[in-house]
This record gives C-alpha cells, sequence and structure tokens, in this order.
C-alpha cells in the first residue's frame, strides 16, 4: 500500500469513530419488578378507598360482643334473681327439710331410705306442686313440705310392689285444650286395674287417681348438688329398679310381677285451665317469698 492510501485509510477511520463518540448508542432500559411510583401511589389509594378501615370493622366486632355480653350478663342476673325467691334454696333449708322426712319413715313399714329427690308434681287439672319424692326399701313416699315453716304437711305412700307401669314423655294435652306445657315428665302408676270416675276427673282436690306425674324442679340448674337431687331420669332408673326388687322380694298373688317402662307422650286430660295457668305462672304450687305486705 502508497503511503496516500495509507493517510486516506487513517482519515476514513478517524471520521468514523468521531461519529460514533457523537451518536452513541441508546441505553437498553432494564426491566424493574415494581412498577413506577407514581403508578404505586395511585393503586395503594385506590385498594384504601375500596376496602374500608381495619379500626372500623373491629369496632363492629367489639361493639357487637359487648352487647351480647351485656345480654346474656343481664338474663343470667335476672334468673339468679327469679331462683333466690325459692325458699329451698336458703342455706341449710334443703338439708333439714330431708333429715325432718328421713325421721318421719316408719323402718318396719317401708324400710332404710335409699335416695332422695326434688321434683314437681302435677296433678291431673295441670297444677305444679313442688315436692320431696323419696324411695325406700318398700315405699314410695311423695311428701308435701313447707319450706317456710320446716314442717311436713303430707305424705303419699305407695307400696313398690305394686307399681306396675312407669312412662316417660313429652306432655300432650287433648286436641281441644287451650293449654300447652313443655319439657317431660316420669308417670308412675300402681293400679292398671282401676280407673279414676268422672267425678274424680273434674274435681281439682281429687287424691284418688291410681297414678302420679313428676317432672324436673324450677331449680335444678341451681348448683350441682341441686342437679343432682332434680335429676328426673336417675329417679326413673332407681325407682324401676327397687319396684323390680319389691316384686321379687314381695309379690302380690294374682297379679303379674315387674314393672313395664314406656316410651310415650304423658297425657294431661285439662282443656281450660284458667286457674292452673294463673297458678303456674305466680308460682303457687312452691315455697316462694312473694315481697313484702303491709300496711
Amino acid at each position: 500500500m502508497s503511503e496516500r492510501d495509507e493517510e486516506s485509510f487513517k482519515s476514513v477511520q478517524l471520521e468514523q469513530h468521531e461519529a460514533d463518540t457523537q451518536n452513541p448508542a441508546p441505553e437498553v432500559l432494564q426491566s424493574s419488578p415494581s412498577a413506577p411510583s407514581s403508578v404505586v401511589t395511585q393503586s395503594t389509594e385506590t385498594a384504601e378507598k375500596a376496602s374500608p378501615p381495619a379500626s372500623s370493622s373491629s369496632h363492629t366486632t367489639t361493639t357487637t360482643t359487648t352487647n351480647a355480653e351485656s345480654g346474656q350478663k343481664w338474663t343470667s342476673a335476672l334468673n339468679q334473681f327469679k331462683l333466690k325467691r325459692f325458699f329451698v334454696l336458703r342455706p341449710g333449708t334443703l338439708d333439714s327439710a330431708i333429715n325432718d322426712i328421713k325421721s318421719l319413715v316408719d323402718q318396719k313399714v317401708d324400710g332404710p331410705v335409699l335416695n332422695v329427690w326434688l321434683l314437681v308434681e302435677i296433678d291431673h287439672w295441670n297444677n305444679e306442686k313442688e315436692r320431696l319424692v323419696l324411695i325406700t326399701e318398700k315405699s314410695l313416699l311423695i311428701c308435701k313440705y313447707d319450706f317456710i315453716m320446716l314442717n311436713c304437711e303430707q305424705i303419699q305412700r305407695v307400696p313398690l310392689n305394686l307399681i306396675d307401669r312407669i312412662s316417660e314423655g313429652a306432655f300432650t294435652f287433648p286436641p281441644r285444650s287451650l293449654l300447652t306445657r313443655e319439657g317431660e315428665g316420669v308417670r308412675v302408676f300402681w293400679d292398671k286395674l282401676r280407673e279414676p270416675s268422672i267425678a274424680s276427673r273434674w274435681n281439682p282436690f281429687a287424691t284418688d287417681y291410681p297414678y302420679t306425674t313428676l317432672t324436673y324442679h324450677p331449680v335444678r340448674n341451681a348448683d350441682e348438688k341441686l342437679s343432682t337431687i332434680c335429676e328426673l331420669h336417675s329417679f326413673k332408673e332407681q325407682l324401676t329398679a327397687a319396684a323390680q326388687k319389691a316384686h321379687s322380694l314381695n309379690p302380690i298373688p294374682g297379679k303379674a310381677n315387674g314393672v313395664l317402662l314406656l316410651n310415650q307422650p304423658i297425657l294431661i286430660e285439662a282443656y281450660v285451665g284458667v286457674m292452673s295457668t294463673l297458678g303456674n305462672q305466680n308460682k303457687l304450687g312452691y315455697c316462694l317469698a312473694r315481697g313484702n305486705v303491709g300496711f
């Protein structure tokens, strides 16, 4: 190559290098995993507008919980106030009543006491009556006890070897009856060959019925001791066992021995029952504190 050619080649190279320097290649932007700050701010504001504040929802939940708790406390306090009116809940009253009843048991006729229950008897006119019920070795004792004066007023004695049926179920009334009753009870029969007369059916004070109907006492949930002594299913089981034993030890000639257990509705043949409705609502069949009356 001649010197002239070399100079032209160098000039071309220099011009091309200057052009490259003056017009650099555009930089390629690297992809960023996050969006621009303006976009992020806008999306954040939109999300904040769309969702309610967390403090508002937590305040609503707290208010609802507080209202529910206050309602439960009010109901519990009201129930406790109603229960405190029963004289059977006064300290020492129930224990004193049980001791008094046990002292009246005739050991020759009834035998030793097996257990005691606090239940409610429902008569044929749907009236509730507070009762202490004893199961002895030979008898079923249904006692009317005055928890105010601490005095036993009446005892109904039923020999265990006469009991032939025990029925358990929900309460029912005749189709045209105006009465209703919730819950369940136990009916004990001791003379299936005898039906109550028409005069007895219409007599609210009749006591010649060949059965008794028992149910739970209102104070059964007051404490653990009362829940045990008011347990209706336990009463039924122990009465069945005691009656079966009495049948085997002292059978009655000419009568089928044993106890028939039935699970069926318990019919109360009462239709209007204005007096029973008023009496049951005001707990007239219980020893209850009814306030001060003075002049």
